[in-house]
């Protein structure tokens, strides 16, 4: 419940801030260009919080629900407007000022992400080294020449200093479809080369399990299967164990690994196990009751119990990436624009049946991450909304009628005609694009809820 009640807080903050900056971008510029705003919002329906500004007259309002947000400006199309604000009504201003105050706000979801990229860079990026641990026989990274201990340094001349920026460049690259070369250092340091066919690399766009596909497994520490923590009252504890035990075999059958050790508990819940452990030299045998919970709709077994991780264990699986402030600037503006590119051509080869619907993310997927990047730390939660500032940027720019985008497309129709639209063709497109949002959000629902179910 504790978990559960912070992913929904997490979602909330994470929408929350992130409709607030979209919002704040269309008010700012409409208050510097001379339009009134009457009202603020983040969140829809019934207010929950709201005050008026004592100079500008403003309601700011948080609503009930926080699935979005709006600025309402004065505008003759939505009521009376009196004589005197005539020149402050929205629909009154040239077409330069309407497309200025209405590109404002995806312009501020691209800022958001490039000030979350340059402090990240800033204070130093951390994850792990693609270093890589294992080579799948008859694989595509094993016909491309990938070998054991190779360290991903570039693909396509760009660097990869963590698996994080391999697998993206590797997806980038995959969305192309040419041939694709990677450097690398070979486990004898030596600098080489590995090229993937164009074809093999763009059948692998459509999913996101990259290196399973490739045939990369990237190269993790063996951490023995010595007890940490236990949790008292439960099976571990009550068999007998203690924190520094290392176990040698389970029924007989001997285990060298942590996660070895793990994957035999969970395959026999509510059943003995007898253990071979060692403890202070010696080599004692203990049963087990394996204890259960449900999970993902089946049964697993679990014992309460943590691992001891030997300290520095990770470090030379670890790298910290960090810019000064001027290079940051730059490599978080690149970052951006590469990244908003990266999910047009998605955008587009899902429109053409080229990559799975399956790549969208629903409300359900959006909130599971804001939880697990939150409880990772606060970079992490902040990387997460620089990626979705940018997922809201590009969509909000899509000529979608009801969305930013589609009130610039009419804004480029006006400009041809050398007159607005009418207000019915106007009206009809609202329609159309309320149908076309309602569609994907029930589809990217109805991913979400697949991918749950398994």
């Amino acid at each position: 419940m504790e978990s559960l009640l912070f992913t929904i807080i997490s979602f909330i903050l994470a929408i929350g801030i992130l409709i607030t900056v979209h919002e704040f971008g269309h008010f700012w510029v409409a208050r510097k260009l001379g339009v009134k705003v009457l009202r603020f919002s983040v969140g829809f329906g019934k207010p929950i919080w709201q005050k008026t500004g004592a100079v500008d007259g403003t309601e700011y309002v948080l609503a009930a629900i926080p699935l979005g947000g709006y600025v309402k400006m004065l505008d003759e199309r939505e009521g009376e407007v009196a004589e005197q604000e005539l020149g402050r009504a929205f629909n009154r201003q040239s077409l330069k000022t309407r497309t200025a105050i209405v590109v404002a706000g995806p312009l501020c979801n691209f800022l958001f992400a490039i000030l979350a990229f340059w402090l990240i860079l800033v204070s130093g990026e951390s994850g792990s080294r693609p270093w890589v641990g294992k080579v799948t026989e008859g694989s595509i990274a094993e016909a491309a020449g990938f070998r054991k201990d190779d360290e991903l340094i570039a693909v396509a001349n760009r660097q990869t200093p963590s698996w994080e920026a391999a697998i993206y460049a590797l997806l980038r690259e995959s969305v192309e479809g040419t041939e694709l070369a990677v450097d690398v250092l070979d486990r004898d340091g030596y600098r080489q080369t590995r090229v993937i066919p164009g074809d093999a690399l763009a059948a692998l766009s459509d999913g996101g399990h990259i290196l399973d596909g490739l045939g990369l497994t990237p190269k993790r520490p063996n951490v023995l299967p010595v007890f940490g923590q236990l949790v008292t009252g439960e099976s571990a504890e009550r068999a007998g164990l203690k924190p520094g035990d290392l176990v040698l075999t389970v029924n007989g059958k001997a285990t060298d690994s942590w996660s070895g050790f793990v994957t035999v508990i969970r395959e026999n819940p509510d059943k003995a196990l007898v253990l071979e452990i060692e403890r202070e030299g010696q080599r004692l045998e203990l049963t087990v009751i394996v204890g259960s919970l449900e999970e993902n709709g089946k049964r697993v077994g679990r014992i309460g119990a943590g691992v001891l991780i030997p300290e520095g264990l990770y470090d030379e699986y670890q790298t910290v990436y960090r810019l000064g402030p001027l290079d940051a600037i730059e490599a978080s503006i690149y970052k951006t624009w590469d990244m908003s590119v990266f999910m047009l051509r998605m955008l587009g080869r899902m429109l053409i049946g080229k990559a799975s619907v399956e790549n969208l993310s629903g409300p359900i997927s959006i909130a599971q991450t804001a939880g697990k990047t939150a409880s990772f730390g606060f970079f992490y939660f902040v990387k997460f909304l620089a990626l979705v500032s940018i997922s809201l940027g590009v969509l909000n720019l899509l000529p979608v009628p009801v969305l930013d985008g589609g009130h610039l497309f009419y804004f480029l129709v006006e400009a041809l005609k050398g007159g607005p639209l009418s207000e019915e063709f106007q009206i009809q497109g609202q329609r159309v694009g309320m149908a076309i949002l309602l569609a994907v959000m029930i589809l990217a629902f109805y991913v979400d809820i697949s991918r749950l179910l398994g």
